[in-house]
Formats: C-alpha cells, structure tokens, sequence
C-alpha cells in the first residue's frame, strides 16, 4: 500500500482489514475514496470529481442516483426490505419475474432470482444438469464454453473461463475441467465444433457463451452468425444452450439482449449488473418453457435444487422494476444506438498512436488495445486517467469505455479526450514503435 496523507481516516484505518478484489495489496495505491456520485460522476473526499467511464463495473446504465430507482428503493425500503421466497411472495419479485419475459421478447421463460452474476450462472449449470437428471440422462454433467470467455469467479464458473488467458490459473486443477472449444466464427472452426459435440454429446449439458462479445476475456467481439451456428450445432445434437448476457445483456449493443442481434433464443439466459441499475445486487436465470417442463413431477427431488437466502429480495427487485422503466420510458436503447456513432471516430485518432493494436467497439463499448508490456503500465495508465480527471480502468491488454447509456455528450467527449492523451502518453512513455 502506498501512503496518503491527505486520505480520510476511515480510508487509512479500514484499508488494514478490507480485502480487496483483484489487487495485489502490497504494493498498489490506495483506492480512491468516493463521498458521493450523480449521473456520471464520483466526486471523492478531496473534492475533485471524477468522470466515470466504466461505469462501476458496466452496471451503472442509467447513471448514479436516477432518482426514480432511489424513490423505487426507499419506498420499497419502508413497506417489505426482504421476506424468504419459500412460501412467501412478494410483489416486486412476481412483478419483475412477468415483466422480463415480455420485454425481452422470451415467451413462456422463467425467472429464477439471485444474488450476482457468477451465481445465476451456476444456477444456470444447476438447472442444465438437473434437466437432463430428471430426463433419466444422468450421464449429462460436462459444459462447454469457449476460448477467450469469462463467466465468473465461483468454482463452477471458474471452469468455464478461459483456461490460458483467463484470471484463474492459480486454480487449474482445483476446479473441475470442462470442455473448452474455438467460437464457430467460420467454416473450419463451425466443422471442429460440430465434431466435437458429436463426440461428446451424450456427456453434455450445455453449452454456454458470452454473445456477441467477450466482455472480462479482453471485449472481444464476434458476429451475429456465430449464435445461429450454435443455435443450429446444439439443436443437431441436443444440447442446451445458455446465453451469459451478464454483461451484453439490457442494453449494452443497443438491444436488450445480444441474442436479438442474430435473432437466437437460448434455452437458458443469464442476466445481472444493469439489471438494478447498478444499485443493489440481483441476478436472473431464465429459462424456457420446454426447460421449466423437465422439473414438474409429483416428486420433490425433481423441483430445481436451489435457493439463496436473499433469492426475489423485493429490494432489489423494485429497483430492476425501475430501472426497465426507464429503459422504456427514457428511449435507452437509442441513446446506446447513438453513443456507438459517437464512439468510433472520438477513439479513432488512438489508431495512429505507436503501440495500439485495435481500435474496435459496439454499442455503448469502445476499446483500446494495446501492445502492453504488463501490470506496471496498466498501474501507470490507471494513475494518469485520474489526474485527467476521469475514471477509467484498463486491464489485461486493454483500455475500454463502458459508460452509463445516457452519459452527457461533453462527458463522452473528455473520456475520448482522456483516452487519446493518455494512451499517447504511455505510448511515449514506455518508447512504443
């Protein structure tokens, strides 16, 4: 850790008994404290504000503070916080379960609720293997995901990540090993695959993919058509399909869900962050109907197998009620449709700068990639966004732009601005050719 003087006490005090997430805590900085946040800004307890431009972690899609979430969640707040969802309803939850499939065009899915996105997409593993269980296939208990994927940081999503390029190499053969495969993105690839689940088939429960694009695997991004060669591979040889939409999901390509771009419907879909808005934790699984039909039995142990305590929190419900009220009411999708026009040519000077490999985006996603030389630049880049009065977080190989949908033209352009300075900087800095 490295000392500041002019950080608050609490700072100072709680950073000896905090652990925090991906940080080598030795030697990196302190965090910046953060005292209050509204649209796209963070203001931090020295006084100086922050552009945004990840949006915490992708979620933030409407802004901090859209005061139609905070009126949601204090008025649910003073009626129903949280009851059980084990003989108990409450209305925010059945609400928001009716809801999503009607907006995200799913007729018949159903809504498993929980806390984050790596655990909806365990219960995404969890209904998979059970739907085969309950089917008598009982030899079903392997997925397959893809190359450059991220799915999450549990043990059963670790599985799923990238097992070369992925964060969890530290837990190779702890996790259990699943199959891994190229993305079908062209003929040879689509014909590998296919030989692949021919193969293995019988042992499949699943197949899962990011659509459209690789978000923690480096924002890699592939075409529609690979989705219906998946669509079409997994009906050859019947195979589940899961679409994690965690992070391209509710809005971030201009749709509500990525599938919708190839016009693909997954057997399962996984959703999370901008669920809520970015304010309160809560994730989706759902499910198809065909799917839903495998678990109804006059036997118990054929129900689905799960239950987080803080499974339908009304809560956090009544915020992702608000928050897709504001993608219907507040036209999101168009203003997403739009920061994609103006994402392009504001990043494209980067394109000149020694040391950029790719300038590449979509929808509201604009990525940098760099010829990085490792972690000591990526700390550099990270302190200089700050001083240019943005907050931007690269990681791996990357500088990237994930904003709140209806951040204000002059904050986009001073990100881009950022973008650009900085990353010529580095370029000059590190002597890039």
């Amino acid at each position: 850790m490295t000392a500041d003087d002019t950080a608050p006490d609490w700072l100072q005090t709680g950073y000896d008994s905090i652990w925090m997430p991906y940080t080598q805590m030795q030697t990196a900085p302190l965090p910046q404290a953060a005292v209050a946040t509204r649209g796209s800004r963070i203001t931090l307890a020295d006084g100086r504000e922050l552009i945004d431009g990840v949006a915490s972690w992708w979620a933030a899609c409407h802004g901090y503070n859209h005061p139609h979430i905070v009126d949601a969640i204090q008025g649910q707040a003073a009626k129903i916080p949280h009851v059980m969802l084990a003989g108990l309803a409450n209305e925010p939850a059945f609400t928001l379960a009716a809801r999503l499939p009607r907006l995200l065009d799913l007729p018949g899915y159903r809504a498993f609720f929980s806390e984050s996105g790596s655990v909806a997409v365990e219960v995404a593993l969890k209904i998979a293997a059970q739907y085969w269980h309950n089917k008598g296939e009982t030899g079903r208990k392997k997925f397959l995901s893809f190359r450059g994927g991220y799915h999450g940081d549990t043990f059963a999503t670790m599985a799923l990540c990238d097992p070369v390029d992925g964060f969890h190499a530290a837990f190779q053969g702890v996790v259990p090993g699943q199959l891994i495969a190229d993305l079908p993105r062209d003929d040879a690839s689509a014909a590998a695959l296919d030989a692949l689940l021919a193969a293995e088939a019988g042992t499949i429960a699943a197949v899962v993919v990011e659509p459209i694009v690789q978000g923690a695997g480096g924002m890699k991004l592939h075409a529609p058509d690979v989705l219906s060669r998946l669509r079409h591979l997994c009906d050859t040889h019947g195979v589940l399909l899961v679409f994690d939409e965690i992070f391209s999901g509710l809005g971030r390509l201009g749709t509500m869900l990525a599938g919708q771009l190839a016009d693909v419907k997954p057997d399962i879909l996984t959703l999370s962050k901008t669920l809520t808005g970015g304010t309160l934790p809560l994730s989706a699984t759902l499910a198809s109907d065909a799917v839903f039909q495998a678990f109804q039995s006059d036997k118990l142990e054929h129900c689905l197998m799960h239950g987080p305590t803080f499974t339908g929190n009304a809560l956090a419900c009544a915020a992702a009620n608000a928050s897709l009220d504001l993608f219907q009411d507040e036209g999101r999708l168009a203003q997403v449709q739009a920061l994609e026009q103006l994402l392009a040519p504001a990043l494209a000077p980067c394109r000149d700068i020694p040391g950029v490999k790719d300038v590449r985006g979509q929808g509201a996603i604009g990525v940098v990639e760099l010829d990085i030389g490792g972690f000591e630049e990526l700390t550099w880049m990270r302190g200089r966004f700050i001083e240019e009065g943005v907050f931007i977080r690269p990681f791996s190989d990357i500088v990237y732009l994930t904003p709140a949908y209806n951040i204000p033209a002059d904050d986009l352009a001073r990100l881009c601005d950022a973008i650009i300075k900085v990353v010529a900087d580095w370029s000059a800095q590190f002597e890039k050719k």
